[in-house]
């Protein structure tokens, strides 16, 4: 189930709200499970049984470090809890890539493939795990109590507004939610119009343009105008199509009283990239720099180590986007050029370039990322860059030509505008803002409607 189609929006989320409100505030968790678990099982009630086998798991394992004293036994239960964990997520999300991998390298040298069953990826596999590392986590290191009771723990596990495509939360900023959330008409009218403003930047924005960057990315040989015309609509729609699902989900958690933190604040207008990770995903940049490159040491032992475990960081997180070398290559890239921008600053000081040249040179940085991020495969993201050369011819080829419309490029404009000019509309509180959400909804729900379903582009990591 997503959150952008007419049964969620006229079925399951009216039937959960009504419900929600007449239930005594001691129940809530349990009805919220209840529904989260639904919402998970719709189309692949098998992918349940591995859901609840996480949240068993680490919630004995979560008692069980909160009991023990001894700290060698709290670091062997924290090993063990954790490893199981990474051992799910590896098996479900890399068994394929490693087994793929290997039967390439046996080609090469002349052997034959080893044959074998591809495992499927459940869906929020990535997002699910990393909810119950840093639970085990946050009670390891005493940051948090565990849960009063598995209910709890396993509605936060659960809790359908963030389980499948995030945003990536911790168990110690939103525990004592579970105890006690406020409730009023104003903070829902509010839920309310964060919901809207997320479901109209995935309808109206992200949706209409993927027709474009599909044969862009399919074409054979793209020419410059395809490549570059494919990599900026992929810059828009990814940009819309996540942070309206982040949106949706801050919406959605407040209608019930949690407060989630934001996800995106404005990343297309960051002057670096060591910006740009502090304003894209920021729950996953949090998370990695808490759980990830904290653990690796951080900045505690020395420079070379310092960008050894930002490089680190980021290829592990590139590695957590998908089993594929695209995404090794695209956390590389991001690691490195962290690594880079840190000692620059160090030797050098801050970058001297006026401000318009430092956010395009981000943009360049960033729309190359894409491009590999959002490529089949490497050939794939090759042949984009070869086209982005114009070493394929300069005008556009026929697969592109006939998905450029008046629509698309209006859209695509559109969301240019949106990107550049609505954090001063944001800063001004301008009225036109929340007169135009409802209208604007009510032709997003029209749009879907009569539109083909286009699912969220995170739900495949």
């Amino acid at each position: 189930m997503v959150f952008s189609s007419n049964f969620f929006l006229f079925v399951f989320l009216p039937l959960f709200l009504g419900l929600y409100y007449i239930t005594p505030m001691r129940f809530r968790s349990a009805l919220i499970l209840v529904f989260s678990l639904g919402f998970y099982s719709w189309h692949r009630p098998e992918f349940l049984f591995l859901l609840i086998g996480v949240i068993v798991v680490s919630y004995a394992f979560a008692l069980a470090l909160h009991a023990a004293t001894d700290e060698r036994k709290r670091f062997r239960l924290i090993f063990a809890g954790v490893a199981l964990n990474l051992a799910a997520l590896g098996y479900f999300k890399y068994f394929n890539f490693g087994v793929d991998s290997f039967n390439a390298g046996m080609q090469a040298l002349g052997f034959e493939p080893v044959k074998f069953a591809h495992v499927l990826l459940p869906i929020g596999l990535s997002f699910y795990i990393f909810h119950a590392i840093s639970y085990l986590v946050d009670i390891y290191r005493k940051e948090a109590e565990p849960a009063r009771d598995i209910v709890d723990f396993a509605a936060f596990i659960a809790l359908f507004p963030h389980l499948v495509a995030g945003p990536v939360l911790t168990y110690h900023k939103l525990a004592a939610q579970f105890r006690s959330r406020e409730h009023s008409w104003n903070r829902f009218a509010q839920a309310c119009f964060v919901f809207m403003v997320g479901f109209c930047m995935k309808v109206l924005i992200a949706d209409p343009i993927a027709g474009l960057v599909d044969a862009a990315f399919s074409a054979p040989s793209p020419t410059f105008a395809d490549a570059w015309t494919g990599a900026l609509a992929y810059t828009i729609q990814l940009f819309f199509d996540f942070a309206g699902y982040s949106t949706m989900a801050v919406g959605l958690a407040l209608m019930i009283g949690f407060e989630f933190p934001e996800n995106f604040n404005d990343p297309y207008t960051s002057q670096s990239i060591t910006e740009f990770w502090k304003r894209w995903h920021m729950s996953l940049s949090s998370w990695l720099r808490d759980y990830l490159y904290i653990s690796l040491g951080g900045n505690r032992h020395g420079v070379f180590r310092t960008y050894l475990n930002l490089f680190l960081t980021m290829l592990l997180g590139g590695l957590w986007h998908g089993a594929n070398w695209t995404f090794v290559i695209w956390g590389a890239w991001h690691g490195g050029i962290l690594a880079f921008e840190r000692y620059w600053e160090s030797k050098f000081g801050p970058s001297k370039l006026p401000k318009a040249l430092r956010i395009a040179k981000t943009m360049l940085l960033v729309i190359i990322g894409w491009v590999i991020f959002r490529a089949l495969n490497v050939g794939e993201a090759g042949r984009m860059f070869y086209g982005m050369l114009g070493l394929n011819g300069f005008a556009f080829s026929g697969p592109v030509a006939w998905q450029i419309t008046t629509e698309r490029v209006a859209v695509m404009v559109l969301g240019v505008l949106l990107v550049y000019l609505m954090p001063a509309i944001r800063r001004r509180n301008h009225p036109l803002l929340r007169a135009a959400v409802i209208p604007l909804f009510i032709w997003a729900v029209a749009t879907l409607s009569a539109q083909s379903f286009t699912p969220f582009l995170y739900f495949q990591f």
